[in-house]
């Protein structure tokens, strides 16, 4: 729960500065043109296409933090910032350069071509370089003429265009800076472009503060869930490790069978979770050695729908939940808890009712010994189309074979 409310939290927050942020713009661009200095050109129509543009690029990039909370890499939305500013400004060469703590430097975080893979490897001190120098002062620096300014580090030979760095500022503390290179058919780095710049940079940077915030809740849950599945498993001597065994099985089938990535480690923190709602069943239950009755077997049934409920209050993990709800359903439909079917069942639910049967058959357990390997492959294919997907039976004992 205290992962959706401090999601919603960040999300309202950013989305509430970003609305004042438009409310204000447009109002202070209102009286600039409804007052014009004595003398001055009327105000160019386009300066409202312009305003429009970068107010739709903030709301773009709000939306693509928030959707991909937990998802989206920093390098991702580093990219998609770069993307924003080169479109503003009709550049097509820059980068984005973050702050890594641990090494003491900025880093190129995303870069768009022609950038060399020299420039790829570019690390910067604060206060050295251009972008250094904006990243220590906190100040948006423009150089005309690179090639005669010292303060400039060249990551190409030949660099001469026009070349401005924005530091990216969360509460004055710069997180980054924003590097754009003017060409031919650019737009100039006059003052006011450079003021739409640093509003792009500042909404980004808070942005990627409140990814990071939400990520390293992400990271603490995930982490003090696994405790609470060691824990589950601790409490059973027979089924020790159970989850970490499950947990190494499922990545080796779900990669075997061609998932993608984010669904692999989906899949593979389920198997790491699927037993975590048995912490709310009674140990005398789970214990037991001889057959459970009818009543002990209803409440030991409960354990998945504890499980998503423990699992689904986390944004990041809600794919996860659902493959623990439905880990105990049937091929043939005739699991439980809603008695779903085939393909219904999701397949990271399907892979790892497989492997908990496996490491169930091949276990030690309080009211048997462990059946012999031919026996649990020969159970397996025997339940393969009733009680398991054949497709995950037969990935399963190739890979055991």
């Amino acid at each position: 729960m205290a992962a959706s409310v401090i999601l919603w939290f960040l999300t309202a927050s950013s989305l509430g500065l970003l609305v004042a942020l438009i409310l204000v713009l447009r109002r202070l661009y209102s009286l600039e043109v409804s007052a014009p200095k004595a003398g001055a050109p009327p105000a160019a129509p386009e300066g409202w296409s312009k305003l429009d543009e970068l107010l739709s690029m903030l709301l773009s990039l709000q939306e693509h933090g928030v959707s991909h909370s937990g998802a989206v890499s920093r390098e991702d939305f580093g990219r998609a910032v770069l993307d924003c500013a080169c479109r503003l400004m009709n550049c097509e060469r820059g980068s984005v350069m973050m702050w890594d703590e641990k090494e003491g430097c900025l880093k190129i975080e995303a870069a768009r071509s022609p950038l060399s893979h020299r420039t790829q490897q570019l690390f910067l001190k604060p206060g050295e370089g251009v972008a250094g120098k904006a990243f220590a002062s906190g100040q948006p620096i423009f150089i005309a003429d690179p090639k005669d300014d010292p303060r400039y580090v060249a990551s190409t030979a030949g660099d001469v265009e026009p070349f401005v760095s924005i530091p990216l500022l969360v509460k004055g503390k710069p997180i980054g800076v924003l590097n754009l290179h003017a060409q031919e058919g650019s737009e100039p780095f006059s003052d006011y472009n450079v003021k739409f710049l640093g509003i792009l940079a500042g909404e980004a940077a808070v942005m990627i503060h409140n990814m990071e915030l939400f990520d390293s809740l992400q990271t603490f849950y995930l982490e003090m869930v696994q405790t609470l599945a060691r824990a589950v498993d601790s409490k059973d001597a027979y089924t020790h490790e159970h989850s970490d065994r499950a947990r190494v099985k499922a990545r080796r089938v779900a990669m075997e069978m061609g998932l993608p990535e984010q669904m692999v480690r989906y899949i593979e923190y389920a198997a790491l979770l699927h037993d975590i709602g048995k912490i709310g069943i009674d140990e005398a239950i789970l214990l037991k050695p001889g057959k459970l009755t009818p009543e002990e077997y209803e409440e030991m049934k409960r354990h998945p729908v504890i499980g998503h409920q423990i699992l689904s209050p986390v944004k990041y993990l809600g794919p996860v939940a659902q493959m623990v709800l439905y880990h105990q359903e049937w091929f043939d439909g005739r699991g439980y808890p809603e008695g779903l079917k085939g393909e219904a069942i999701p397949l990271g639910s399907r892979i790892v009712a497989v492997l908990d049967a496996w490491d169930a058959m091949t276990s030690d357990r309080p009211y048997r010994k462990a059946l012999s390997r031919e026996i649990a492959v020969a159970e397996l294919k025997k339940g393969a189309g009733a009680q398991f997907d054949p497709k995950v039976v037969e990935t399963f004992l190739r890979l055991e074979s």
